[in-house]
C-alpha cells in the first residue's frame, strides 16, 4: 500500500473550544507514544478523512506536524453517532527501529470444496490474528485460503498460517480460525429425500435432534 501521509498543525484548543474547530472544517486529533508527549493536532477535515477511509488499525500512517514527521498507528477514531463523520483520532506513535504487537484482521480467500460439494457451513474463529514485527514489516491484513479445507470436520489453525520470516505470530498455534461443519438437518430436507421413513400420517418423523420446528407451532391436522 502507498504510504499515507496526513498533514496536521499543532491546535491549542480542547475540550468544548474544539467545536469551532470542526465548523471551520477542521478535524482534531492527538499523537501520544511511549517516547513522544502527547501533541494536541488539528487536521483539515475533509483530506483527513478520505485517507482515514483507507486505513486499518494495522495500517501505518505519518502524520506530518509543520514538518516533523510521526510515524504513527491509528488507536480510536470517534465518531458522530447521528452523522457518522470522524469527530476525532488517536494516533499512536511508534519507533521504526521497535518491534510492536498489534492485531491483524484475518481476510478469507477462496472457495471449500467442504462447502460446494458437501454443503458444509463454514464456522469461522477468530476474525484477527496479534502479531510482533518492525512496524516497516506490518501487515494490513493476512489472507487465510480456505480452498484447502475438502471435507466436513476439517479445518484451519493457526500453526497453518504461513507469514512473512520478519513477522511472529502470538496466537495459541492450536487454535481455530475457520472449520467446515456438517448442514443442519430438518424435517422438510428429509420429507424430501427419496425412501426416507414417513409416519402414519404422511408427515415426516420429528427427529430427535433438531425437530426444524418451534415448539409453539400448532400441531399438524390429522386427514
Amino acid at each position: 500500500m502507498e504510504k499515507i501521509v496526513i498533514k496536521a498543525t499543532k491546535r491549542d484548543l480542547s475540550g468544548h473550544q474544539v467545536k469551532s474547530l470542526r465548523r471551520d472544517g477542521q478535524l482534531p486529533g492527538v499523537i501520544y507514544g511511549r517516547h513522544t508527549e502527547p501533541i494536541n493536532i488539528s487536521m483539515d477535515a475533509r483530506n483527513a478523512s478520505l485517507a482515514l477511509a483507507k486505513v486499518s488499525s494495522s495500517s501505518l500512517v505519518t502524520i506530518d506536524v509543520e514538518g516533523t514527521q510521526y510515524a504513527t498507528l491509528v488507536r480510536e477514531k470517534q465518531r458522530n453517532y447521528i452523522k457518522g463523520t470522524i469527530i476525532h483520532v488517536d494516533f499512536l506513535a511508534v519507533s521504526l527501529n521497535e518491534k510492536l504487537r498489534a492485531n491483524v484482521r484475518i481476510e478469507f480467500s477462496g472457495v471449500s470444496p467442504a462447502v460446494k460439494d458437501f454443503n458444509a457451513v463454514m464456522v469461522h474463529g477468530i476474525q484477527k490474528l496479534h502479531i510482533e514485527c518492525l512496524p516497516a514489516d506490518l501487515p494490513e491484513r493476512i489472507t487465510v485460503d480456505i480452498s484447502v479445507v475438502a471435507q466436513i470436520g476439517q479445518g484451519i489453525h493457526v500453526s497453518d498460517i504461513h507469514v512473512s520470516d520478519k513477522v511472529r505470530l502470538l496466537d495459541n498455534p492450536e487454535e481455530m480460525i475457520a472449520v467446515a461443519t456438517a448442514p443442519k438437518i430438518d424435517e422438510t430436507t428429509v420429507a424430501a429425500v427419496p425412501g426416507a421413513p414417513v409416519a402414519a400420517d404422511g408427515a415426516a418423523p420429528e427427529l430427535s435432534v433438531d425437530r426444524g420446528k418451534k415448539e409453539d407451532e400448532a400441531p399438524a391436522k390429522k386427514k
